[in-house]
C-alpha cells in the first residue's frame, strides 16, 4: 500500500472509531474501558496517518507518546495533542482489566472534542496533500 493510501486508510478507520465514541455517551451501556479503547484507537490511527503524511513510517505500537515523539522527530509540532497520551493505557492495560473504582470517570464529551480536534487537523492535512497531487 502506498503512503497516501496508508494515510487515507488510517484516517478512515480513525473516523469510524470516532463515530463509535459519539454513540457511546451512555455510561450505563458502555463502560469506560470500552469507551477508552475506542478513544485510544481513534487517536492512534490519526497519529499514524499524520506520521505517514509527514514522510515517516510507523511501527507496530499502541503507545501514543511514542507516536507523538515520532512526529516531533519528523519536525512536526503536535504538542497540543500531548494530553491524549493518557489514553495509551486503554490499548493494553484496560483492554483486559477493569478500571479501579477510585478512577475518575471519563469526561466523554471533552474526550470526544479533543479527539475530534486531532482528527480534523489530520483530515485537513490529508485533503491538502491530496489536492496538491
Amino acid at each position: 500500500m502506498s503512503a497516501p493510501e496508508t494515510a487515507i486508510t488510517m484516517q478512515s478507520m480513525a473516523g469510524k472509531d470516532l463515530a463509535a465514541l459519539r454513540g457511546m455517551m451512555d455510561v450505563t451501556l458502555f463502560a469506560d474501558e470500552i469507551f477508552g479503547f475506542h478513544a485510544q484507537q481513534a487517536v492512534e490511527k490519526s497519529l499514524k496517518a499524520w506520521i505517514t503524511l509527514a514522510g515517516g513510517i510507523f511501527g507496530f505500537t499502541h503507545d501514543l507518546e511514542m507516536l507523538l515523539m515520532q512526529l516531533k522527530q519528523l519536525g512536526v509540532d503536535a504538542d497540543r495533542f500531548s494530553d491524549l497520551i493518557e489514553l495509551s493505557a486503554f490499548a493494553v492495560q484496560f483492554r483486559y482489566a477493569e478500571l479501579d473504582l477510585d478512577d475518575v470517570p471519563f469526561d466523554r464529551f471533552d474526550t470526544i472534542c479533543k479527539i475530534s480536534e486531532l482528527f480534523n487537523h489530520v483530515q485537513t492535512l490529508l485533503e491538502t496533500a491530496n489536492s496538491a497531487q
